[in-house]
């Protein structure tokens, strides 16, 4: 329980950041951004896994650092789409990743797919077509955020291949830092990374780095030693719900009956999937 707990923590964690980046990347430039958060996150893990590198290898190295090509991209276009469209819907279509896993992993590396993972597939569909025809955002947003959640179901599915033959800290800490590594040459290319000003920036660059990236990583390690593969995906699950929460309450997010039921044939999609 108390596994599940922090499990339950960390999905929360992730949805507050919604609004907090929403709010920074209208300041901050979004590239420098995301530079400055993954350093943040790569300084926190250090003392840990630093001395732990060594153990990865060559093709260790290569393997998180691919991985981390994958994030980087994932979170480019989610927060790119972030930008255009509501809080609300961001959280419900990234939530797409967890359907879309199985079939990255069918076109991947041919792996098995279960007949109730289609139908969550299906249903998760279903749900993001009703939910972008009423809120109030930008279409081309969704499809931003959409890229986002197919980014995130390809780094899913290459570390399900690569990760467990390596040491867990010291694969996350180089995914992490090859993610800082690749926005920091592109904002210095873009002339865009400047020290960061304002309390309304440094509060998402603080929460996003230290809480939904080094603790969240290290908390899921922590918990998936003590629980369940099932739990772990039905607690992530509620990513979605809290990204929901935080937008109506702190942004004044309304997406109407439609769009509640879209969000909620969607949680039903992504539930059938991780059951099956």
């Amino acid at each position: 329980m108390r596994a599940l707990a922090v499990l339950v923590l960390v999905t929360a964690v992730w949805g507050v950041t919604f609004v907090q980046v929403k709010d920074a990347v209208a300041l901050y430039p979004l590239v420098a951004f995301f530079a400055v958060r993954f350093a943040l996150g790569s300084a926190a893990l250090a003392p840990f896994a630093l001395p732990r590198v060594g153990t990865l290898g060559r093709e260790g190295v290569a393997a998180a650092c691919l991985a981390g090509l994958l994030l980087g991209s994932a979170y480019a276009f989610q927060t790119a789409g972030l930008q255009r469209t509501t809080v609300s819907a961001t959280g419900f279509v990234t939530g797409m990743q967890t359907v879309l896993t199985p079939v990255v992993g069918l076109l991947l590396f041919r792996t098995r797919v279960a007949a109730a993972a289609w139908l969550g597939v299906g249903l998760a569909t279903a749900g993001l077509a009703l939910l972008a025809g009423v809120h109030r955002g930008s279409p081309a947003g969704d499809l931003l955020v959409l890229a986002g959640a197919a980014g995130f179901a390809v780094q899913i599915v290459v570390m399900g291949r690569f990760a467990p033959r390596y040491d867990a800290l010291a694969f996350t800490f180089v995914e992490l830092v090859a993610v800082c590594v690749g926005f920091t040459v592109l904002a210095l290319a873009r002339g865009e990374l400047h020290v960061p000003h304002g309390a309304t920036v440094w509060g998402a660059l603080l929460v996003t780095g230290l809480f939904a990236t080094a603790f969240a990583y290290l908390a899921q390690t922590w918990a998936q030693k003590r629980t369940t593969a099932t739990r772990t995906a039905l607690a992530f699950a509620l990513e979605p719900v809290w990204a929901a929460f935080f937008g109506v309450t702190l942004r004044g997010d309304s997406l109407g009956a439609a769009g509640w039921l879209g969000c909620a044939v969607i949680m039903a999609g992504i539930v059938v999937a991780e059951l099956a």
